[in-house]
């Protein structure tokens, strides 16, 4: 019995793999949502979202003290009561005004707690601005550095404020006004820089560990009593080590209320120009290193 000759099988067609979804995303520019950009790439973000940055400040100042009856007033009563609290315990019962490097302690104290101040609330509310606006952050996308920025901003309104009842106290007290009070600005400016840079340390670090906000505010009035608030420290590190006194008086904390003491007390001596140095370097490298590492965490932000 013969078989008919079998047909040979068509060749099967070969049709090209299809691509992953990794080279679908490279191919069309697509990103993973949430996705951290680069630095500078989400340096241009920040920037173009100024506007957003700015009103969400004033929507935090406003809100502020709507549930007082004085409302907005209490921006010029809480550093006037802080000024009268202040001096009633360390320049009256301990009778710190002796220790100032200078006979205007009430000015003197003045600037020291403000300054300080200014610090202490950028530091303490950016810390929890992160942690704090969750529902925020799930809910629109926006460069995240924008929260810790807002919050020094909330705090720089706030400081302004307090300058006005600051130069009142120090007119009245007897100082002049002089050309040299227009050192206080770059002071300050310099400060701002500063305070930003720490503040988005903390935010990242509490958005992390949300007990560690707790922690903070005790940190904080540790800090101040090592800054010369309430008393110069070149009067009373005399007796202190070479090492632990350099270290004092390059204290970041200590560093910017001498500038801005020596910019508005004729009567307090001259603050050396290395203070100047020490003060932007300072800024700088709080700036530069809170700022990488706040950018290294963006796309982990609002997780969990």
């Amino acid at each position: 019995m013969t078989h008919a000759p079998t047909a040979p099988a068509p060749d099967r067609a070969v049709f090209p793999a299809p691509p992953g979804a990794q080279e679908l995303a490279a191919r069309y520019g697509l990103v993973r949502p949430g996705a951290r950009p680069p630095l500078g790439a989400y340096t241009r973000m920040l920037w173009q979202r100024r506007h957003f940055t700015l009103a969400y400040t004033q929507a935090r100042l406003t809100t502020m003290y709507t549930g007082a009856r004085l409302g907005q007033l209490w921006k010029v009563l809480t550093p006037v009561l802080n000024i009268a609290v202040y001096y009633l315990i360390f320049g009256v019962l301990l009778k710190q005004r002796h220790n100032t490097g200078g006979g205007n302690y009430i000015s003197f104290l003045c600037i020291g707690i403000f300054v300080f101040t200014y610090t202490r609330e950028s530091v303490t509310t950016g810390g929890k601005s992160v942690a704090d606006r969750l529902d925020l952050i799930r809910a629109v996308q926006f460069p995240r550095a924008c929260l810790p920025l807002a919050a020094v901003l909330v705090q720089l309104e706030q400081l302004l404020m307090s300058l006005l009842v600051v130069a009142v106290v120090v007119l009245g007290s007897g100082e002049p006004l002089t050309a040299s009070w227009l050192l206080a600005l770059p002071a300050l400016a310099l400060q701002t820089l500063f305070n930003t840079g720490l503040a988005m340390v903390l935010a990242r670090v509490v958005a992390t560990v949300r007990d560690l906000g707790e922690v903070v505010p005790f940190v904080m009035r540790t800090w101040m009593y090592t800054c010369g608030v309430m008393y110069s420290i070149d009067r009373v590190s005399g007796h202190l080590p070479h090492a632990a006194a350099v270290a004092l008086r390059a204290n970041p904390g200590a560093v910017y209320i001498e500038l801005v003491r020596g910019a508005l007390l004729e009567s307090y001596p001259a603050v050396p120009v290395w203070t100047w140095a020490v003060a932007a370097g300072w800024a700088v490298l709080s700036l530069a290193a809170g700022y990488v590492w706040f950018w290294k965490a963006e796309d982990r932000y609002g997780r969990g």
